[in-house]
């Protein structure tokens, strides 16, 4: 894990270099193939150094930040052409993606929350140096003070663990079983804001609609995983409180995940619509995790991995189309069939993926999570039967609103896409649908 690291800590002088912009996405992509080589990854930890070690969940988690932010320089071409600090915003991009594979490295559960706090502060840059309107600073302290007021319980859960315990190692915590009320909400509120979970979720649309391309990638493709991968580490020493109380979480998710599907179909913001379909999409991940069964563990992560590569292609698409028109609004964005024809077969490509069309890996992680969830009690049929429904409702909103109907008269121009945007799409696609072909790797961790 240390090679990773160091790669990227001697990927920093190359930002400082002239017309090195994409040198250094290069440079990721290749760290990103050579980290896929290197899958020799079982169900336990391997390749284990001082406090890092790198296990299944793990492996899917850091291929998926690398390959994320990879495209994230591939899709920031504005940030080079302009010369929007480009610099900065490499560096920014790098400590981004060192904090989050340190986070998802770490076998230690303090080296993991400084972490995980630590990857807060260059995404919370992005928004602030490169994000759009004013009220990105409003955005901003929404997802710092989210984030921080529910951390402060976390750190003084860890402290009580380490002191009752004496040992700070995820493989080891997991012979411990604590039925202790107040550490498992200490431990599990953190997380739950990080996911986020229906009531605590009003800072990810703010933060998604002011960030840029790149934040808004990064939010919806990692920054929402962190929660999840917190969530399957802590559970293994939790398990016999956790059924206590994981109702709770599961009857919210599910509820919240049916009132946020509706929020969605009177979005008018295409990034705000697309911010708030991944509030659904990690209510039912969350719900089915905290049911604690084997396929419930299995597809909350298969569709953490799918939901970052889809929802970050999705982003990809609203930027495009944000750099041709000026504008997020669906009644100027209507009509993009005549603007640009091209771009019409990847809205539906990555629209058929966001509502877990097959062969896509969110039909995967979605069976099997709604195997877990039925399983657990009957009666969430009802809730997700709809939820499943407006999910489709609102992706084919988002898709029929956007190519089809007038053009906007103001627009008196046709554009085809870059060749780049078109890779950078292709990118985000084919792992999606292609995963599936590999599917043991997400199923058969546990």
């Amino acid at each position: 894990m240390l090679k990773l690291v160091l790669f990227l800590l001697f990927l920093i002088p190359v930002c400082f270099m002239k017309k090195m912009f994409w040198m250094v996405q290069n440079m990721l992509f290749i760290i990103s193939f050579i980290f896929i080589i290197f899958n020799f990854y079982s169900n336990y930890f391997v390749n284990i150094s001082y406090f890092m070690g790198c296990d299944m969940i793990s492996y899917g988690l850091i291929l998926l930040s690398l390959w994320i932010c990879s495209l994230m320089l591939m899709a920031s071409e504005s940030v080079y052409k302009y010369n929007n600090y480009q610099n900065l915003f490499l560096i920014n991009v790098l400590f981004l993606l060192f904090f989050l594979i340190l986070t998802f490295s770490s076998m230690s559960l303090f080296m993991f929350y400084l972490f995980f706090e630590s990857s807060l502060i260059p995404t919370l840059f992005l928004i602030l140096g490169w994000g759009y309107q004013p009220e990105r600073l409003q955005a901003g302290v929404y997802l710092l003070f989210y984030t921080l007021f529910v951390s402060l319980p976390m750190l003084v859960g860890i402290f009580y663990l380490y002191s009752s315990v004496g040992v700070m190692n995820f493989y080891l915590l997991s012979n411990y079983l604590f039925n202790y009320d107040l550490l498992y909400f200490s431990l599990i509120l953190a997380f739950l804001v990080k996911m986020p979970m229906f009531l605590v979720h009003l800072w990810l649309p703010k933060a998604h609609v002011e960030a840029p391309v790149s934040g808004s990638m990064i939010l919806a493709g990692i920054m929402l995983k962190l929660g999840g991968y917190g969530l399957l580490r802590v559970f293994s020493f939790l398990q016999s409180i956790a059924l206590k109380f994981n109702f709770v979480w599961v009857s919210i998710s599910l509820v919240g995940g049916v009132l946020i599907s509706l929020v969605c179909l009177r979005q008018t913001d295409l990034k705000a619509l697309i911010a708030y379909s991944s509030v659904a999409h990690m209510g039912i991940v969350l719900a089915g995790l905290m049911t604690l069964t084997y396929w419930g563990l299995c597809g909350s992560y298969t569709l953490m991995i799918a939901h970052g590569l889809c929802s970050s292609g999705l982003f990809c698409l609203a930027n495009i189309t944000y750099e041709r028109l000026g504008s997020r609004s669906l009644l100027i964005n209507k009509g993009l069939l005549n603007f640009m024809p091209s771009m019409t077969l990847w809205w539906f490509l990555l629209s058929a993926g966001n509502m877990a069309a097959p062969p896509t890996l969110n039909l995967l992680g979605e069976i099997s999570l709604l195997n877990s969830i039925v399983s657990w009690s009957w009666l969430t049929m009802i809730s997700l039967s709809l939820l499943s429904f407006f999910s489709a409702a609102y992706t084919l909103y988002l898709y029929a609103y956007s190519q089809h109907g007038k053009v906007f008269s103001g627009v008196y121009s046709f554009s085809g896409g870059k060749i780049r945007e078109f890779l950078l799409l292709f990118l985000h696609w084919f792992p999606l649908n292609f995963l599936i072909l590999k599917s043991d790797m997400c199923m058969l961790w546990l």
